[in-house]
């Protein structure tokens, strides 16, 4: 008789330094496909590759120096398209499957401020239908539509906001999020080679260190996985150490899923 595996969906979020070129984003594949071969089903949402949108703004700004808001947020959208197809790719040839969808398509509806739009609601569909074929789903972050069909994004930190919204939306077990740092530090351990990563944290205790500066987790972010008891685990998309745990009141950090 086989042996019986909890499946646990989990949403991983990767940031622009962690996709920033195509060895990198071969790498995240390759711990993407390891995190399924555990027994999990995993939705992935990911940002533009290393200074994609720094260098949209740049040609932009060098074209027109005041552009339309709306095309600027069109313009922007495509950094995050590309990365999510390029890591679509490299999953399949790591052996499994993936679908990438855009904000749009994966049901990210938003209001009509370009530029800083806010998420109305997440409807998931393709989404879980990919899912529910084992597949792979990644979402292109930071990015919506509002009620007139244009494109939006969400300001920054937005692919954050976008993979705890679409963790909320999926009722997914934990949210991952994947930087360049091994969790949250009491210092940034670039600067300060002393800093002591800390193993858990409450949301008070790091809106406080957001509204302060800290570039760990965007304000927003954690907002909203504090109004929906969203866990957060924010790790290093470089090492497989343990990272920091972000939990609601009352949540064993034992019982959250795929923590080695």
């Amino acid at each position: 008789m086989e042996d019986w595996i909890l499946v646990a969906l989990i949403v991983q979020k990767y940031g622009g330094s962690s996709v920033a070129d195509t060895d990198s984003i071969k790498r995240v594949a390759k711990r993407i496909v390891e995190t399924k071969k555990a027994g999990n089903s995993v939705a992935v949402v990911v940002s533009a590759m290393g200074d994609t949108t720094d260098d949209l703004i740049d040609q932009a700004m060098s074209i027109d120096s005041n552009p339309p808001a709306r095309e600027m947020d069109m313009l922007m959208t495509a950094g995050e398209r590309i990365s999510m197809s390029l890591l679509a790719m490299a999953i399949h040839s790591a052996g499994s499957h993936a679908y990438s969808f855009t904000g749009s398509q994966a049901g990210f509806m938003t209001d009509a401020q370009f530029g800083a739009a806010h998420i109305k609601s997440v409807r998931p569909e393709r989404v879980r239908r990919a899912l529910g074929k084992g597949s792979v789903a990644i979402v292109a972050g930071f990015q919506g539509m509002n009620d007139s069909g244009d494109y939006t994004t969400l300001g920054r930190g937005g692919s954050d906001t976008s993979a705890v919204a679409l963790a909320v939306a999926l009722h997914a077990d934990v949210c991952e999020i994947y930087t360049d740092v091994d969790g949250i530090f009491t210092a940034d351990p670039r600067i300060v080679p002393t800093a002591k990563r800390i193993p858990a944290i409450s949301y008070d205790a790091i809106l406080e260190m957001a509204s302060c500066g800290s570039k760990v987790l965007a304000l927003r972010c954690v907002e909203y996985a504090q109004r929906f008891s969203m866990p957060l685990h924010v790790r290093s998309s470089f090492s497989h150490r343990p990272g920091t745990l972000v939990l609601p009141d009352g949540v064993d950090p034992r019982t959250l899923p795929n923590l080695s």
